[in-house]
């Protein structure tokens, strides 16, 4: 009896926790609609994440919203230069990718490195951001994400490779985006900002299972 009233308390918790997320994607489509929210909202969905999955989460909602002001404040001028420079590396990819000649050769092998590079350096924003104090700014987590990119550079490509990955499956599937929109960032983040015997202990857990 011992042994099904743990396997159903791990059950019950494992459906909280997917409660759990999905109402932060639901919070986080929402807040992001406006272009100025966008980045914002995604800072803030990430410093809720670890409260969420360690299910410390009493008043849950509260805290997201209150570190989205907190987010807001500081970050939606550079949260707007990203989305704008992130459309137009986003263009300039699509278009050079439908031209033909030599020059479109040229402009992919500096495009996609170049894109690769932001990508994780946004991955490693979020993945810092948890840890940001009430005094942090722009600068000081610009230098701090930079830093995490030098220490964890395979694991952030790791996390851009299975952003990309995403994005393709997206392409095919486009009502996943309601869904996972908001989730697959932020758990990459998070999954590269744990150390790494920390992910191989889980890695091997997993299996084991």
């Amino acid at each position: 009896m011992s042994d099904a009233t743990s396997r159903t308390n791990v059950v019950l918790s494992k459906l909280s926790l997917v409660g759990d997320l999905l109402m932060l994607q639901l919070v986080f489509l929402l807040l992001s609609l406006g272009i100025v929210t966008l980045f914002p909202a995604a800072f803030a969905f990430q410093r809720v994440l670890p409260y969420a999955i360690g299910q410390e989460h009493p008043a849950l909602m509260r805290r997201f919203f209150t570190e989205f002001k907190w987010c807001f404040k500081r970050f939606w001028l550079s949260g707007l230069a990203l989305y704008v420079g992130g459309v137009a590396l986003a263009f300039g990819l699509f278009f050079w990718a439908s031209t033909n000649g030599p020059v479109r050769i040229f402009a992919l092998a500096v495009l996609v490195p170049l894109s690769g590079m932001i990508v994780g350096l946004y991955l490693s924003t979020l993945a810092v951001m948890p840890q940001a104090g009430d005094d942090a700014t722009t600068r000081s987590v610009f230098r701090t994400a930079n830093l995490f990119l030098l220490r964890r550079s395979l694991a952030v490509a790791g996390g851009v490779v299975g952003l990309a990955t995403w994005f393709l499956v997206v392409g095919r599937l486009p009502t996943l985006f309601v869904i996972w929109s908001g989730l697959v960032p932020a758990l990459l983040a998070y999954w590269i900002s744990r150390p790494p015997r920390t992910r191989r202990e889980n890695s091997s857990e997993t299996v084991s299972n």
